[in-house]
């Protein structure tokens, strides 16, 4: 009866309850006689599972014969009463939309099965305006510059051949124009190190931010002379590559790391980088981000270099004493077989009872509980009662703490209670950490596998029993628990302690659980012995210089976390149980000589370290006082934390600790720039690394910026579809190839269909072709300190927009020059300006103080629009407008203008500026070679010209422009010139328009400018008025231009329907339920729409009664 009404069981369209409901039914829907009865259920099964969704999973569901007799042809049951006439109707309804509905999903799978020929088709469409170079050119040879501009921008065309000519000219080479990096230079010496990528394959949208702000500080402190250097590297990336190569080696060849043994193992993952590695600097290429190494070296020279740069550091400061070898309880991954860093783990917060997918588990785990049960207390009937969320750790418990002063516990102080599931009898320990008002007031102590229960064991001295192994297993616990599955045993405890009598309770925790960033899996706190590196002098340090401002980091308000991180410092533990990797150069010691006892693997007085087997060996033999021979070694099998050979990667990229040139004239460097979410992991680290290796800092400043998210704020994640490639939003890409990009990557399958769905409701066209230009603009336009970004792609496009109207300014204004112009040897003013001369220089002084003063403080939104406003708001839209008839100096002008925007524009767009620059005259003959990129930056010493009152005049001549032209629209002069009277306040103002009166007159479109002093009496008759400002008045002359009469019906008709709306609205609003039921955001959208209805009606009266007063 329910479904007599209905297509499906909740609204309109297949729902969840609907996809439960006919899988619950499938078995039963086999057999004829469940269903003899039930026709309204059957069409409604028939209709389920012949919707998209079950035929993809399930396929084409036939049910038998015999279904078909549950009724008659007409729709009439066989053993029930006949339909009524309105049912019938309603089903014919029904059937013909299920038929409509059916013919719809046809058509969509015919067009999928055509071939692809008409979507290449559209997109041909799309790029008709895609010009290509195509005048053959030599690798390095300058491209040519002699061949006509194309009519549009195109960034296939403008990017093509300048890349290998800047590389054969040596232009980003640190000593071009000196004899060497060491010939002292005035201006000074600027160096950047890349914050090294991963390795893991390609490089985002948030590398690509990085990357776009370090190349515009290097070309902008290279084109103001200074000798500079901006090095690159990649960082190995020990667990996440390896984790791509293990998930690659399986997927491919059903293989582990084991199969193939350590050695073959590491030659796989060289391979991968191989393929897979070197896309990054393709990319970097692309991003035309100009590095420049300073090592005439091989790369596997280098590489060679900086992994015994990373021994010697190793070395250097386990000698001293700074890194020691201790048991402790690490981030441990059971799937990845390693500890982990804190920024490799993810704090997922649960508010209650969740199930969440372990890796290795069949079944979801229940975690966000927290379960109490009770410890007998030995020789007497009393328990005391605890509770945890990690029941299975119960089994390595070695004491019950209570707070000193809790009055309930006092007299069970030295007593002990009893272990239920061995003969374990465990103290009652006295304890501050303990909160007396939190739960009952007793806390199980389990010193082995949690953090704060460990500073209590060593507090009070408790045995550590480790009850896990490195996969997650148990270990060391009675049967039956020995050799479970961790989270198989928490239900075999809680199963246990209820057969005993001795569970309380189970309810919902708010909690937070540790989740592995890299193979999901439950972080465990486990006791391992590791390598540490002792942070305390080195973190005071670190500390220190940011007090005394030596180290200066910018923004300012990471300062409270930097010095929170640094005064609260803990020790670092820098080994992990990899393959991929710097291993630990060292070496567990065996004496083989009786009178020397054997030592353990945590005591560190049986490890050495050495650049060499036999060097460590000699060091043994020293420290045992025996003879080598009697010395057998074994090699740490661990390798270092990406984080140490990424901490020393400052000085270590020059050769260190061989003192070289390099290393001389580059360190310490200048800047480090990066994202502020590793503030900690990789500044920090390189700061202490730097002052304890070296002495030095390895830079004097650090830029953080912001974090890059989706349009929608969303953190960049493959699984979500929104991980966009640089490559992609230059050269463009279909959804398709999107979606292609997704198979072939480590995304498991589930993971692909969710990032499917992200990119088809983002991209659904695909992305743009936007060129390299546009994107390296908008990501500075994005930066801005102290906010995440939100990048939409569409922005992007707009700044290719920005690209075309540049070109086609450049264009008309070399046509404005004229083949035989000279400029002058220098930019000047020769006192002979106009004004809209003078305005314009002052505006482009404005850009260059304002691009200086940006650079300066790394405030690039700043320098990003000051130059779009120059080019577009002033120069394109104002100057160009109104100069139509140009003079000699007025040519001068515009070519420094041209000259000068493009340096300036240089550092965020290489290519199009270096493209236009090459087509302009030069004002030295000797400069006809050389490159945009190599010009000297615009100097604010140079363009001085800046004039505020001149700026001030054309606001307010622009003001009236503004004002003319929104009164032309308003009474759709579109193409008719009419007067106009400028009605002014006082002599002065009315001087000031009589000044510009033929800017205004070219800007406005109008036919003559009249400027008035007085009253209205002074203005003719029929005019449309409006006001400029509080010092000028426009009178738009419209008598003769317009069909009055016609006009005042349109007018009035537009009257009505505004009224109409109004009232409607009003309505709305005033019905006695509309503040309780509509909701708020809606309430004030009404209310606007209200308000902009009541102004544009007042315009409406005031223009009809404007027009009558002229009829």
């Amino acid at each position: 009866e329910t479904l007599v009404p209905r297509t499906f069981l909740v609204g309109e369209g297949v729902t969840l309850a609907d996809i439960a409901v006919a899988v619950a039914a499938l078995l039963p829907f086999k057999y004829p006689a469940d269903r003899k009865s039930l026709v309204n259920v059957t069409r409604w099964y028939n209709t389920c599972v012949n919707q998209p969704q079950f035929l993809k999973v399930l396929g084409k569901i036939s049910l038998s014969t015999a279904a078909s007799e549950a009724a008659t042809p007409d729709g009439t049951p066989a053993n029930g009463p006949p339909k009524t006439e309105a049912q019938l109707k309603k089903e014919a309804k029904k059937r013909e939309k299920m038929e409509k509905f059916q013919q719809k999903k046809e058509m969509e799978e015919k067009k999928k099965m055509q071939p692809q020929t008409e979507k290449k088709a559209k997109l041909e469409k799309k790029e008709l305006d895609v010009i290509t170079y195509n005048i053959p050119t030599p690798p390095g040879e300058k491209k040519d510059v002699l061949s006509p501009l194309p009519d549009s921008y195109s960034p296939q065309y403008v990017e093509a051949a300048w890349y290998s000519w800047w590389e054969k000219q040596g232009f980003f080479k640190p000593e071009y124009g000196r004899k060497n990096v060491s010939e002292p230079n005035p201006r000074g010496v600027f160096m950047m190190c890349i914050p090294p990528p991963n390795v893991t394959g390609s490089l985002h949208l948030g590398h690509a931010l990085t990357n776009a702000i370090q190349d515009c500080l290097t070309r902008w402190h290279r084109m103001r002379g200074e000798t500079t250097l901006w090095n690159p590297g990649c960082d190995h990336a020990g667990i996440a590559t390896q984790v791509v190569v293990e998930k690659k080696l399986m997927r491919e060849r059903k293989m582990t790391r084991h199969d193939l043994g350590r050695g073959n193992f590491i030659q796989e993952v060289w391979k991968w980088k191989n393929e897979k590695g070197d896309r990054i600097y393709h990319q970097l290429k692309k991003l035309v981000l100009k590095t420049q190494t300073c090592f005439g070296m091989h790369f596997n020279e280098t590489i060679q270099k900086l992994s015994y740069a990373v021994q010697e550091a190793f070395i250097r400061m386990h000698e001293e004493g700074v890194i020691y070898r201790s048991k402790r309880l690490v981030n441990w991954s059971c799937t990845l077989n390693s500890a982990i860093s804190d920024i490799e783990v993810d704090k997922k917060e649960l508010a209650g009872r969740t199930l969440l997918p372990v890796p290795g588990y069949k079944e979801k785990v229940e975690f966000g509980v927290l379960v109490s049960f009770s410890y007998k207390v030995e020789g007497s009937d009393e328990e005391v009662v605890v509770a945890t969320t990690r029941i299975e750790t119960m089994l390595g418990d070695t004491a019950v703490a209570v707070h000193p002063n809790d009055s309930r516990y006092q007299h069970l102080k030295g007593k002990m209670v009893v272990h239920p599931f061995c003969d374990r009898k465990m103290p009652i320990v006295l304890d501050d950490f303990v909160d007396m008002n939190f739960g009952t007031g007793a806390v199980k102590i389990t010193p082995a596998h949690d953090h704060n229960d460990y500073e209590v064991g060593e507090r009070h001295k408790l045995p550590f029993i480790n009850i896990l192994d490195e996969n997650g297993l148990l270990i060391n616990v009675p049967p039956p628990f020995l050799g479970m599955k961790r989270f198989e045993a928490r239900k075999a405890v809680l199963q246990a302690l209820t057969d005993l009598g001795q569970f309380k309770e189970v309810k919902d925790n708010t909690m937070v659980v540790p989740v592995c960033s890299r193979s999901k899996d439950i972080v465990e706190p486990l006791l391992k012995p590791q390598w540490y590196v002792d942070c305390r002098e080195m973190g005071k340090q670190a500390a220190d210089v940011v007090r005394n401002g030596e180290l200066k980091i910018i923004p300012d308000h990471h300062l409270k976390t930097w010095f929170n991180w640094m005064d609260n410092i803990r020790d670092w533990c820098i080994s992990r149980q990899l393959w991929w990797g710097h291993r630990i150069p060292a070496y567990f010691v065996t004496v083989n000589d009786p009178s020397v006892k054997p030592g353990e693997d945590v005591d560190g007085h049986y490890w050495v370290s050495g650049r060499s087997e036999e060097e460590a060996r000699e060091k043994a033999a020293k420290r045992f006082n025996v003879t080598a021979d009697k010395i057998s070694l074994r090699q740490d099998e661990d390798v270092l934390d990406t984080w140490f050979s990424s901490g020393i990667f400052p000085f270590s990229i020059f050769g260190w600790p061989t003192e070289s040139e390099d290393l001389r004239v580059f360190y310490p460097g200048t800047l480090l720039e990066t994202g502020h979410d590793i503030l900690f992991f990789w500044v920090a680290r390189m700061v202490m690394m730097g002052l304890k290796l070296t002495g030095k800092l390895p830079f004097k400043e650090v830029y953080l910026h912001a974090v890059v998210r989706d349009a929608h704020g969303r953190k960049m994640s493959k699984s979500l579809g929104n991980v966009i490639d640089p490559l992609d939003v230059i050269t463009g890409i279909s959804l398709e190839g999107l979606h292609a990009q997704l198979t072939d990557s480590n995304l498991d399958p589930p993971e692909i269909e969710k990032a499917r769905q992200g990119q088809k409701s983002d991209y659904p066209s695909g992305i743009p072709e936007c060129g390299t230009d546009a994107l390296r603009f908008a990501l500075c336009a994005y930066t801005s300190q102290g906010r995440d970004i939100n990048l939409d792609v569409n922005r992007i496009l707009g700044y290719r927009h920005f690209c075309n109207k540049l070109w086609n300014a450049v264009k008309f204004a070399m046509r404005t020059l004229g083949e035989g112009f000279v400029p002058w040897e220098k930019a000047q003013l020769c006192g002979s300006e106009s004004v809209s001369d003078r305005w314009i220089l002052s505006r482009l002084s404005a850009a260059v103080a304002l691009c200086d003063s940006g650079f300066q403080a790394y405030d690039f939104p700043a320098i990003t629009t000051a130059i779009y406003n120059f080019w577009l708001y002033e120069l394109c839209d104002v100057y160009l407008v109104m100069n139509s008839h140009i003079s000699d100096i007025c040519r001068q002008t515009l070519y420094t203008c041209l000259e000068v925007g493009l340096r300036l524009l240089s550092p965020l767009m290489p290519f199009v500026t270096e493209e236009l620059f090459q087509r302009l005259p030069r004002r030295l003959a000797q400069d006809s070679t050389s490159s945009i990129c190599v010009t000297l930056y615009p100097e604010t010493s140079e363009f001085c010209w800046h004039s505020e009152d001149i700026d001030r005049q054309m606001e307010f001549v622009m003001s009236v422009v503004k004002t003319i032209r929104s009164l032309r629209a308003d009474y759709n002069l579109t193409k008719t010139r009419a007067d106009c009277y400028l009605q002014c306040i006082d002599s002065d103002t009315a001087a000031l328009v009589q000044t510009y009166s033929l800017q205004i007159q070219t800007l406005s479109y109008s036919q003559a400018i009249y400027p008035v002093v007085g009253g209205d009496s002074t203005i003719p008759q029929g005019c449309g008025v409006a006001i400029a400002s509080d010092k000028c008045t426009v009178h738009l002359m419209l008598k003769g231009l317009i069909d009055l009469e016609k006009e005042v019906t349109k007018l009035t008709a537009k009257k009505g329907e505004l009224e109409k709306q109004m009232e409607k609205m009003k309505e709305k609003m005033a019905k006695n339920d509309y503040k309780e039921k509509v909701p708020v955001k809606v309430q004030e959208g009404d209310a606007e729409k209200l308000r902009q209805n009541e102004t544009e009606l007042q315009k409406v009266n005031e223009a009809i009664e404007n027009f009558r007063k002229m009829m």
